[in-house]
């Protein structure tokens, strides 16, 4: 949030009027401000990196490119902005891409009005909306990949799950209570994975875990 406390929002959808839509009922709220919109992937990465809003509402089916690869992109570049997929198919592949590349938060179309506030409001402060059980199915597939990376061997399994909140975009003190450890043991266990993956940010991280992802396909 910016100083005036207000949670600033940008919303990519290629529907028109789906865009209205929450537009409105996000502007409604005395704590949001809607600060740009887009239509398409492209128009959206050169505005979304401009006014920079603590939460990008992507819709993952887009005319030039996956709401995905927005995100994954926004991430990588600027990881103060939360991103939350917002799409009209519960589909699971989608969800592990999502995951995959960053977003704090996964919610379908058909959500409630109040629940999407309340979404909204949770990825703004850092939360995540993405379902364990969808992060430990992630896990597994990095586990069990065809083309594994040696240096994910080299990984306990702790630290393969750090990894894993990592690419969610999560920060210590966030993955320390997910995973109900202190957050300077949560710290020393990201020194001491990125130091056996050879990296010194965690962005970088970020991107092994994206790469990973993209072997899938």
């Amino acid at each position: 949030m910016r100083e005036e406390g207000k949670i600033r929002i940008f919303l990519l959808d290629d529907h028109e009027v789906v865009r209205r839509g929450v537009r409105e009922l996000l502007a409604s709220e005395p704590d949001m401000e809607v600060v740009g919109e887009a239509g398409t992937a492209a128009d959206a990465l050169a505005r979304i990196l401009a006014t920079r809003p603590d939460v990008a509402v992507l819709d993952i089916r887009l005319p030039d490119r996956s709401g995905v690869e927005v995100c994954r992109e926004i991430r990588s570049r600027d990881a103060a902005i939360h991103c939350m997929m917002l799409t009209s198919f519960a589909d699971d592949e989608a969800l592990f891409d999502a995951i995959m590349a960053g977003a704090s938060g996964y919610v379908l179309k058909d959500i409630r009005g109040s629940e999407l506030l309340a979404a909204v409001r949770d990825v703004a402060a850092g939360r995540s909306l993405l379902d364990p059980v969808a992060t430990a199915r992630v896990l597994e597939r990095l586990r069990g990949g065809t083309k594994p990376d040696d240096r994910l061997a080299a990984l306990t399994e702790q630290e393969r799950r750090i990894l894993i909140l990592i690419g969610e975009g999560l920060t210590n003190r966030v993955i320390g209570e997910r995973l109900h450890l202190a957050e300077k043991t949560i710290k020393n266990y990201v020194s001491s994975l990125l130091s056996k993956l050879g990296m010194e940010r965690r962005s970088q991280a970020a991107a092994f875990v994206a790469r990973m992802q993209a072997q899938k396909h």
